[in-house]
């Protein structure tokens, strides 16, 4: 099975539990203002690879795994636009008793992802803001697809982590955050809680790419917005994440 990736790396301790081996995917339907890879967006672009090629890659890695309580995380870009590529991996990787992990913002319809569900034991799921209008302004699209995908992962009993942005002047409204806390009550699956703090690491990338940066003179959110956001999610008795 070949896919088009985008790069790799191979012990990575921010995207799922313990030591990962990560695959950044080629290709993403989204256009978030603060994305830190714009050079994902395209589908036509990237390095052609084979999944037997890349799982041999991936052993190699089995005891930091193991000893790490880590696996493998599939990102991107959108991992889900190539479905059955994602899932021919975390199939081959859950036969060597591997964890496998998808970085998603959940957009891509049910009805189009295939199998992939069915290996899949962890999913970072990405909320860019509760507020519809202020998701479309974000991301270019709806927020409907994401909230139908977590339904499915709940329907599933699959472990659910969301992450969330902080963005000064953009995701940062502590009504719309307090609304989503709400939501995330009415979850059973939701493992965690990750509150991000908006960066410009990515702004170089819009440069070399000749894009619109709009968030250029967009600051850091401070220490006390932080506290202030994830203050919200303890109120509620979700499982903040304190990094």
């Amino acid at each position: 099975m070949i896919g088009r990736i985008h790069s790799i790396e191979t012990c990575g301790t921010v995207d799922g539990p313990g030591i990962r081996y990560i695959i950044f995917m080629q290709g993403c339907p989204l256009r978030c203002q603060y994305c830190h890879n714009p050079d994902t967006w395209k589908t036509s672009t990237g390095e052609q690879i084979d999944s037997d090629e890349i799982i041999k890659e991936i052993i190699k890695y089995k005891p930091y795994m193991k000893n790490s309580g880590g696996g493998l995380t599939i990102s991107g870009g959108e991992p889900l636009l190539q479905p059955e590529f994602v899932a021919d991996i975390f199939k081959k990787a859950k036969k060597q008793g591997i964890h496998t992990c998808i970085d998603t913002s959940g957009f891509i319809g049910i009805d189009k992802i295939g199998n992939v569900l069915d290996y899949t034991d962890l999913v970072l799921l990405d909320i860019k803001s509760y507020n519809k209008d202020v998701y479309k302004d974000v991301t270019g699209v709806s927020l409907e697809p994401t909230l139908n995908f977590e339904q499915e992962l709940m329907k599933r009993n699959i472990p659910v982590w969301i992450r969330y942005v902080l963005v000064p002047n953009l995701t940062d409204n502590l009504n719309d955050i307090e609304e989503l806390a709400k939501y995330l009550t009415t979850l059973t699956n939701v493992e965690r809680i990750d509150v991000l703090p908006f960066h410009k690491m990515g702004e170089f990338k819009w440069k070399e790419l000749n894009y619109e940066y709009k968030l250029k003179n967009t600051l850091e959110p401070d220490d006390s917005l932080i506290k202030e956001t994830k203050e919200i999610f303890k109120k509620y008795k979700l499982p903040i994440f304190n990094s």
